[in-house]
């Protein structure tokens, strides 16, 4: 599926796109809200400035993809792979990163992007962390 049938889809009323492969796509600004892509294979993908509010991104391979400026505000992002991920400026408020693999991404940050985060056991190998804000963190 292209970037292009993913977003008519989603226009159209389709929510599940679990399991499937989108990596390298550009979905810059793309409105995901509420979209199921557990378990999808989002490497590389451009998501700058998406709206992926609600998303269900459990389990996701985001290997490399550029998340700048999006709103993954009460997304599940457990057991995801961030590995090498750009957060910048990106609000992940209330979002569930339990198990999720942060090892090289850059979470540099803006306010309040980091509200009420779950961190229950992330692996964080060499993150980039300049000025986060963790208010009222779950770590677990």
């Amino acid at each position: 599926m292209t970037a292009q049938e993913l977003l008519a889809a989603y226009a159209a009323g389709e929510r599940n796109f679990g399991g499937r492969d989108f990596s390298g796509a550009h979905l810059s600004g793309a409105d995901l809200s509420g979209a199921d892509l557990s378990g999808a294979n989002l490497d590389g993908t451009d998501l700058r400035k998406a709206n992926l509010t609600g998303a269900d991104l459990s389990r996701a391979c985001l290997v490399g993809a550029n998340l700048s400026d999006a709103n993954l505000s009460r997304a599940n992002l457990s057991r995801a792979k961030f590995n090498g991920v750009i957060f910048g400026g990106a609000n992940l408020s209330g979002a569930n990163l339990s198990g999720a693999d942060l090892s090289g991404a850059d979470l540099t940050l803006a306010e309040p992007a980091f509200a009420k985060p779950t961190l229950a056991k992330p692996t964080l190998k060499k993150p980039t962390l300049t000025e986060p804000t963790l208010t009222e963190p779950t770590l677990k």
